[in-house]
């Protein structure tokens, strides 16, 4: 038995539609035991599947193949991750560093950043009574 590598993807849960899937196939993110693989690739039990989601590349080796999305629980029966350990390293490495070197100015402002934007852009009026225009 045969399965397109696109919805396997995306029956085992690697990805969340099958439309992500065919695009990562297509960005050329997915390998077939070493080869580029395009979304109508047939794979079978024993394939070794490289998917690339950037910073990292997850390794999996295929157990069982389905064309219907199976559960969460499930899940186990058709892959075995063979990710190497560096690879999560990365990712954490990424996530610490994504939130220590935010360059200012980018994304959404801080809560200190709101309140002088807001303290700034609020017109401050001068009191009539104490400041006399004929002097």
């Amino acid at each position: 038995m045969e399965v397109r590598i696109d919805k396997w993807l995306w029956a085992t849960r690697i990805f969340k539609t099958r439309t992500i899937a065919l695009e990562a196939c297509k960005k050329n993110r997915i390998m077939v035991n070493n080869a580029l693989a395009k979304p109508s690739r047939m794979i079978r039990i024993g394939d070794v599947i490289s998917v690339r989601k950037p910073p990292v590349t997850y390794s999996f080796k295929v157990l069982g193949l389905t064309s219907n999305r199976v559960g969460a629980k499930l899940v186990p029966e058709y892959f075995e991750n063979i990710t190497p350990p560096e690879q999560y390293e990365i990712l954490n490495l990424q996530k610490i560093n994504g939130f220590v070197d935010r360059a200012k100015g980018t994304g959404r402002p801080t809560k200190k950043e709101r309140r002088n934007l807001d303290e700034f852009s609020t017109p401050t009026f001068i009191d009539n009574s104490t400041f006399d225009f004929d002097e």
